[in-house]
Protein backbone atom coordinates (compact mmCIF):
# COMPACT_ATOMS: atom_id res chain seq x y z
CA UNK A 1 0.00 0.00 0.00
CA UNK A 2 0.99 3.55 -0.66
CA UNK A 3 2.75 4.96 2.60
CA UNK A 4 1.41 8.51 2.05
CA UNK A 5 -2.16 8.41 4.64
CA UNK A 6 -3.73 10.96 1.72
CA UNK A 7 -4.12 8.37 -0.08
CA UNK A 8 -5.36 5.75 2.11
CA UNK A 9 -9.30 5.07 2.88
CA UNK A 10 -10.49 3.22 5.89
CA UNK A 11 -14.06 3.76 5.14
CA UNK A 12 -14.96 -0.32 4.43
CA UNK A 13 -18.31 0.69 3.22
CA UNK A 14 -16.19 2.79 0.52
CA UNK A 15 -13.88 -0.25 -0.48
CA UNK A 16 -16.39 -2.46 -0.32
CA UNK A 17 -18.34 -0.74 -2.94
CA UNK A 18 -14.97 -0.04 -5.07
CA UNK A 19 -14.64 -4.12 -4.69
CA UNK A 20 -18.12 -5.14 -5.72
CA UNK A 21 -18.39 -2.40 -8.83
CA UNK A 22 -14.47 -4.07 -10.15
CA UNK A 23 -14.68 -7.89 -8.85
CA UNK A 24 -12.11 -9.20 -11.06
CA UNK A 25 -9.22 -9.92 -8.16
CA UNK A 26 -5.40 -10.72 -8.20
CA UNK A 27 -4.55 -13.61 -5.36
CA UNK A 28 -1.04 -13.57 -4.07
CA UNK A 29 0.10 -16.45 -1.27
CA UNK A 30 3.74 -17.77 -1.15
CA UNK A 31 3.77 -21.36 -2.67
CA UNK A 32 6.74 -23.73 -1.75
CA UNK A 33 8.70 -20.26 -0.85
CA UNK A 34 7.90 -18.52 -3.99
CA UNK A 35 5.60 -15.95 -4.67
CA UNK A 36 2.10 -17.17 -7.05
CA UNK A 37 0.16 -15.38 -7.95
CA UNK A 38 -3.57 -15.84 -10.18
CA UNK A 39 -6.50 -13.80 -10.67
CA UNK A 40 -10.41 -14.59 -10.49
CA UNK A 41 -13.51 -13.15 -10.29
CA UNK A 42 -14.93 -12.39 -6.43
CA UNK A 43 -18.27 -12.51 -4.64
CA UNK A 44 -18.49 -10.47 -1.71
CA UNK A 45 -20.04 -12.35 1.40
CA UNK A 46 -21.25 -11.59 4.94
CA UNK A 47 -20.61 -7.81 4.56
CA UNK A 48 -17.16 -7.97 3.37
CA UNK A 49 -16.24 -10.59 5.80
CA UNK A 50 -15.11 -13.00 3.31
CA UNK A 51 -14.33 -13.16 -0.21
CA UNK A 52 -15.53 -16.14 -2.45
CA UNK A 53 -13.83 -16.85 -6.18
CA UNK A 54 -12.73 -19.83 -8.00
CA UNK A 55 -9.46 -21.11 -9.88
CA UNK A 56 -9.25 -23.58 -12.75
CA UNK A 57 -8.41 -27.09 -11.44
CA UNK A 58 -5.27 -26.93 -13.47
CA UNK A 59 -3.93 -23.91 -11.71
CA UNK A 60 -0.91 -24.55 -9.45
CA UNK A 61 -2.93 -22.86 -6.83
CA UNK A 62 -5.78 -24.49 -7.00
CA UNK A 63 -4.02 -26.88 -4.27
CA UNK A 64 -3.74 -24.34 -1.69
CA UNK A 65 -4.24 -26.16 1.96
CA UNK A 66 -7.31 -24.73 4.26
CA UNK A 67 -5.57 -21.84 6.23
CA UNK A 68 -2.78 -20.42 3.45
CA UNK A 69 -2.36 -16.91 3.93
CA UNK A 70 -3.63 -14.56 1.08
CA UNK A 71 -4.11 -11.29 -0.58
CA UNK A 72 -6.50 -10.42 -3.15
CA UNK A 73 -6.45 -7.31 -4.51
CA UNK A 74 -8.51 -5.56 -7.33
CA UNK A 75 -7.16 -2.73 -9.25
CA UNK A 76 -10.50 -0.06 -9.87
CA UNK A 77 -9.00 2.21 -12.22
CA UNK A 78 -5.84 3.92 -13.05
CA UNK A 79 -4.51 6.65 -15.54
CA UNK A 80 -1.35 7.59 -16.02
CA UNK A 81 -0.39 11.72 -15.08
CA UNK A 82 1.52 14.15 -17.20
CA UNK A 83 3.93 16.56 -15.23
CA UNK A 84 2.98 18.15 -18.28
CA UNK A 85 -1.08 18.44 -16.36
CA UNK A 86 0.22 20.32 -13.75
CA UNK A 87 0.19 24.20 -13.62
CA UNK A 88 3.25 23.92 -10.91
CA UNK A 89 6.89 23.41 -12.75
CA UNK A 90 9.43 20.71 -11.54
CA UNK A 91 6.96 17.91 -11.34
CA UNK A 92 7.76 13.95 -12.00
CA UNK A 93 5.24 11.68 -13.36
CA UNK A 94 2.85 9.53 -11.50
CA UNK A 95 0.30 7.55 -11.42
CA UNK A 96 -3.70 7.65 -10.27
CA UNK A 97 -5.52 4.38 -9.51
CA UNK A 98 -7.73 2.77 -6.96
CA UNK A 99 -6.64 -0.19 -5.33
CA UNK A 100 -8.80 -2.63 -2.68
CA UNK A 101 -6.26 -5.15 -0.63
CA UNK A 102 -8.01 -7.96 1.32
CA UNK A 103 -5.99 -9.85 3.59
CA UNK A 104 -6.98 -13.15 5.30
CA UNK A 105 -6.83 -16.98 5.05
CA UNK A 106 -8.07 -19.40 2.36
CA UNK A 107 -10.54 -22.40 3.10
CA UNK A 108 -12.11 -24.14 0.10
CA UNK A 109 -15.37 -24.51 -0.60
CA UNK A 110 -17.59 -27.46 -0.53
CA UNK A 111 -19.13 -28.52 -4.32
CA UNK A 112 -22.72 -27.01 -3.01
CA UNK A 113 -21.23 -23.39 -1.73
CA UNK A 114 -18.99 -23.46 -5.01
CA UNK A 115 -22.38 -23.92 -7.24
CA UNK A 116 -24.14 -20.98 -4.83
CA UNK A 117 -20.66 -19.23 -5.79
CA UNK A 118 -21.09 -19.51 -9.70
CA UNK A 119 -24.69 -18.69 -9.35
CA UNK A 120 -24.02 -15.97 -7.18
CA UNK A 121 -21.35 -14.64 -9.48
CA UNK A 122 -23.02 -14.97 -12.84
CA UNK A 123 -25.89 -13.05 -11.46
CA UNK A 124 -24.11 -10.36 -10.34
CA UNK A 125 -22.07 -10.09 -13.54
CA UNK A 126 -25.41 -10.31 -16.03
CA UNK A 127 -26.89 -7.58 -13.79
CA UNK A 128 -24.02 -5.13 -15.18
CA UNK A 129 -25.82 -5.94 -19.13
CA UNK A 130 -29.43 -4.98 -18.32
CA UNK A 131 -31.33 -4.56 -20.15
CA UNK A 132 -30.15 -7.83 -21.62
CA UNK A 133 -32.07 -11.24 -20.43
CA UNK A 134 -30.37 -12.39 -17.96
CA UNK A 135 -28.27 -15.91 -18.09
CA UNK A 136 -28.31 -18.71 -15.73
CA UNK A 137 -27.28 -22.13 -15.65
CA UNK A 138 -30.87 -23.35 -16.79
CA UNK A 139 -29.87 -22.17 -20.55
CA UNK A 140 -26.53 -25.29 -20.74
CA UNK A 141 -27.21 -28.89 -21.66
CA UNK A 142 -28.33 -31.02 -19.03
CA UNK A 143 -25.38 -32.57 -17.19
CA UNK A 144 -22.82 -29.87 -19.16
CA UNK A 145 -22.97 -27.23 -15.82
CA UNK A 146 -22.43 -30.35 -13.70
CA UNK A 147 -18.82 -31.08 -15.79
CA UNK A 148 -17.48 -28.02 -15.76
CA UNK A 149 -18.01 -27.67 -12.77
CA UNK A 150 -15.65 -30.40 -11.58
CA UNK A 151 -13.13 -29.08 -13.75
CA UNK A 152 -12.99 -25.56 -10.76
CA UNK A 153 -12.18 -25.47 -7.42
CA UNK A 154 -13.57 -22.75 -5.00
CA UNK A 155 -12.13 -20.86 -2.24
CA UNK A 156 -13.31 -18.13 0.84
CA UNK A 157 -10.87 -15.57 1.96
CA UNK A 158 -11.65 -15.36 5.42
CA UNK A 159 -10.97 -11.25 5.37
CA UNK A 160 -9.27 -10.43 9.20
CA UNK A 161 -7.73 -6.71 7.05
CA UNK A 162 -9.35 -4.94 4.10
CA UNK A 163 -7.20 -1.41 2.92
CA UNK A 164 -7.48 0.64 0.13
CA UNK A 165 -5.56 3.64 -1.78
CA UNK A 166 -7.19 6.42 -4.03
CA UNK A 167 -4.28 8.05 -5.11
CA UNK A 168 -6.26 10.86 -7.09
CA UNK A 169 -3.02 14.02 -6.79
CA UNK A 170 -4.59 15.01 -2.74
CA UNK A 171 -1.23 15.47 -2.31
CA UNK A 172 -1.27 18.39 -5.33
CA UNK A 173 -2.68 21.79 -5.16
CA UNK A 174 -6.10 22.67 -6.29
CA UNK A 175 -4.56 24.03 -9.49
CA UNK A 176 -2.91 21.22 -10.38
CA UNK A 177 -5.71 19.23 -9.88
CA UNK A 178 -7.27 21.01 -12.27
CA UNK A 179 -4.81 20.66 -14.95
CA UNK A 180 -4.64 16.92 -14.23
CA UNK A 181 -8.80 16.59 -14.37
CA UNK A 182 -8.06 18.00 -17.94
CA UNK A 183 -5.54 16.02 -19.18
CA UNK A 184 -7.42 13.00 -17.98
CA UNK A 185 -10.80 13.78 -19.61
CA UNK A 186 -12.13 11.09 -20.89
CA UNK A 187 -11.03 8.56 -18.30
CA UNK A 188 -13.58 7.69 -15.45
CA UNK A 189 -10.88 7.99 -13.01
CA UNK A 190 -11.10 12.18 -13.44
CA UNK A 191 -14.44 12.10 -12.41
CA UNK A 192 -13.12 11.38 -8.75
CA UNK A 193 -10.01 13.82 -8.88
CA UNK A 194 -10.92 16.13 -5.84
CA UNK A 195 -11.83 19.99 -6.91
CA UNK A 196 -11.33 21.85 -3.98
Amino acid sequence: MHPDRRFRVDDRAALLATLAGQPFCTLSTILDGRPAVAHAPAVIRGEGAALDFHLSRANVLADLADGTPAVLTALAGDAYVSPDFYVSEDQVPTWNYRMVEAEGVLTRLTDAETVALLDDLSAQEEARLAPKRLWTRDKMTPGRFEAMVRGIVGFRLTVSRLDGVFKLSQNKSAEDRAGVIEGLAGYPLAALIPRA
